[in-house]
């Protein structure tokens, strides 16, 4: 799992449709991945300016949101509430 802020959304009038009423957010990693762009999943409400835990790894993310047959490599599986800094 990253961490990563939530930059923008993602809209798309034609798509798989199996992603039919599954929103899409543009995040950017934090930490180890810092500056990766990557669209996820969002199932529990995310929002633009939040800093938010992803799944990656296709089967894993898939498998949290009950999506096993939907092409999704990385899904939010957290809102961050608050963030201690490293020392």
């Amino acid at each position: 799992m990253i961490l990563g802020k939530v930059i923008d959304n993602v809209w798309s009038t034609k798509k798989d449709e199996s992603l039919t009423g599954i929103k899409l957010m543009v995040v950017k990693a934090l930490d180890e991945a810092e500056g990766r762009i990557i669209v996820a999943a969002d199932l529990i409400g995310a929002g633009i300016g939040e800093t938010v835990i992803i799944s990656m790894g296709g089967s894993a993310a898939r498998k949290f949101a009950g999506l096993e047959n939907t092409p999704v490599d990385a899904v939010i599986v957290g809102i961050v509430d608050e963030r201690m800094e490293e020392s």
